[in-house]
């Protein structure tokens, strides 16, 4: 990417801005500028490609098998010595500073449909894979530490495999993985990589539609749970998104074969795929997003990136006469990888880790009168094979009215679930042998740490934001600064990612923290820009007219309205469906809104 004048220019008084008063501080549309600078100074200095070395049969550009890149400049990714993996004690930071530390603290406006909606789009942007058992990681465990005898290894340590790394990485540089997914946002989660998964998750009886018996994902019999591109870590928040995708799915191929009478199976079934992953893109991008970031200036960028600067209007206007992405918008814009070939990073995964998001106890509201049954549901009897037998029990309509009231879970520290800590392992690891529970807290901050991420004030540099200290990466809780203290040494700079990622106080009304909004800002419109799918692709040769008209017009809202027909009623006056809805019962007693609106929210 060259360092335009114009570039320039916009950076140096964003910038200047920046330094007088942060961004989200700002009247909208000096904030837009200042994230814009951001935006520019971050793709000029924050992407690169750790593997440029490629020879014959190596996988695509994006594909499955590409490595991630990084956003850290890679002197600045080293390999963690086996000490450094080891210091402090991965499980000592779960059991002090992660774990759940009595009730939920909930997020500010983001629903539990939302906590599901990001672990069914991770599912299609990223998989480090199986890892690799001949040289695992062991982590001593302390006196007095509760993990199971049963769980342990045979020296008696929590043992985890090593991520698998690309073979011929350079010496004395990073650590270099592969995507098992594609980079690409193609709803891949739906469809599978493969295409021996794409066939085995298709109707045989044609049309282009996938497979749903009575309604529902047919089941895997390798895996014990639903059919579904991506079936791993199954439970009931990912069966209700996927098979509410895959009636979308068949939806547009009853409005393709329509109006296209001449189509077969093949074509019916890639362009309502396309169709289906712009969707879920946009939906992404304008809505669950500003759910989780409800600020006007965030607002105005998420929207700039799929409309342009002047919204929905004049893109409509500008799409007849430029293709400049500033006017209107990134789609049918002209493709651009920034000079670095297309992938997603690293750093990108390590900000993506939002298990506090789950509670470990979920409130089922009926979606018909709103009554609240005596007992919640434990995230267990939602989880793996029990899945199926929940949907069943409960009703899709009922679990899903039930994720749109609920609130989620803030990311925040001492708010880990506890179910996550102490989880049994899934289908496939207990056939292949593998019965041992897993502590999740522990395992990503060893998987920080072993894949070459910063520790949390290194990455704030590497951003160029300023370092922080224990009382600002406790948000001002003495206790919590004390356990800081005790865990890391008088070194703020050894503090972890994730616990600086969760520790640290977020703008007003945010969900999380400025430092991790500083890889969305870069990352979040490279995934578009980049995409020949959503930029010089982009048209009704791939999508067909009617196909950007259902893309324009859906919400997310209108998809659970249209492919469940029962909670029309409930979701017509929602805005936002990842923002709490309003309860069935208040409807049926008159009031308007099922909590107060929380605090920053819109």
């Amino acid at each position: 990417m060259k360092f335009t004048l114009r570039r320039r220019l916009i950076v140096r008084l964003g910038e200047a801005l920046e330094r007088r008063r942060p961004w989200h501080c700002r009247r909208k549309w000096l904030g837009l500028l200042c994230l814009i600078a951001i935006r520019i100074r971050l793709r000029l200095e924050n992407l690169y490609d750790p593997a440029p070395r490629r020879g014959p049969g190596s996988p695509p550009v994006g594909g499955a098998g590409f490595p991630f890149g990084r956003n850290q400049p890679l002197w600045g990714a080293p390999r963690d010595t086996s000490a450094g993996l080891l210091d402090p004690s991965p499980r000592e930071v779960s059991r002090r500073l992660l774990a759940r530390d009595g009730d939920l603290k909930t997020a500010p406006s983001f629903n539990l449909l939302g906590a599901a909606w990001l672990q069914f789009q991770v599912h299609d942007w990223i998989s480090h894979g199986k890892g690799d058992p001949s040289t695992p990681i062991l982590i001593p465990l302390a006196d007095g530490d509760d993990w199971p005898a049963e769980a342990r290894s045979a020296g008696g340590e929590m043992e985890l495999t090593r991520t698998r790394e690309v073979p011929g990485a350079a010496a004395g540089g990073p650590p270099v993985h592969a995507n098992v997914e594609t980079h690409w946002w193609d709803a891949s989660q739906v469809y599978g990589t493969t295409p021996e998964r794409a066939l085995a998750v298709r109707d045989p009886e044609g049309g282009g539609r996938l497979r749903l018996p009575d309604g529902g994902l047919p089941p895997d019999p390798e895996h014990g749970v639903e059919m579904a591109g991506v079936n791993g870590n199954w439970w009931v928040g990912l069966s209700l998104v996927h098979t509410l995708f895959a009636r979308e799915h068949n939806a547009i191929c009853a409005m393709l074969a329509d109006r296209h009478h001449d189509w077969d199976d093949r074509r019916l079934f890639e362009v309502a795929r396309r169709i289906n992953a712009a969707l879920i893109a946009k939906i992404h991008t304008i809505e669950w997003t500003l759910a989780i970031l409800p600020h006007p200036t965030v607002r105005a960028a998420l929207r700039a990136n799929w409309y342009g600067l002047f919204g929905p209007r004049g893109s409509r206007l500008f799409r007849r006469l430029t293709r400049s992405d500033t006017l209107r918008g990134i789609p049918g814009s002209r493709r651009d990888d920034h000079g670095v070939p297309y992938s997603l990073t690293e750093e990108f995964v390590g900000v993506y880790r939002m298990h506090p998001l789950i509670p470990d106890e979920f409130r089922i509201v009926d979606h018909r009168d709103g009554a609240e049954r005596a007992e919640p549901e434990s995230m267990l009897a939602l989880t793996g094979t029990a899945t199926r037998d929940a949907v069943d029990r409960l009703g899709r309509e009922t679990l899903m009215t039930s994720f749109g009231v609920g609130r989620a879970g803030a990311l925040a520290l001492r708010n880990y679930p506890d179910t996550l800590r102490d989880l049994p392992r899934g289908p496939a690891d207990v056939a292949a042998g593998d019965e041992r529970r897993i502590d999740l807290a522990t395992i990503d901050v060893a998987r920080d740490r072993e894949r070459g991420l910063p520790r949390y004030n290194d990455f704030r540099r590497m951003l160029r934001l300023p370092p922080l200290g224990f009382d600002a990466i406790s948000s001002g809780d003495p206790g919590i600064a004390a356990t800081l203290r005790d865990l890391y040494g008088d070194d703020p700079d050894r503090v972890d990612l994730m616990v600086g990622l969760y520790g640290e106080e977020p703008p007003r009304g945010f969900g999380f923290s400025e430092t991790a909004f500083r890889i969305f800002v870069l990352m979040a419109s490279r995934r578009l820009k980049a995409d020949p799918l959503f930029t010089d692709d982009w048209g009704p040769e791939r999508y067909t007219r009617e196909g950007l008209q259902w893309i324009e017009e859906a919400t997310m809202s209108s998809v659970i309205a249209r492919n469940m027909p029962e909670l029309a009623p409930l979701v017509a006056d929602v805005e936002n469906a990842f923002v709490p809805w309003d309860d069935p019962a208040n409807r049926r007693s008159g009031r308007t809104r099922p909590f107060p609106a929380p605090e920053g929210s819109p």
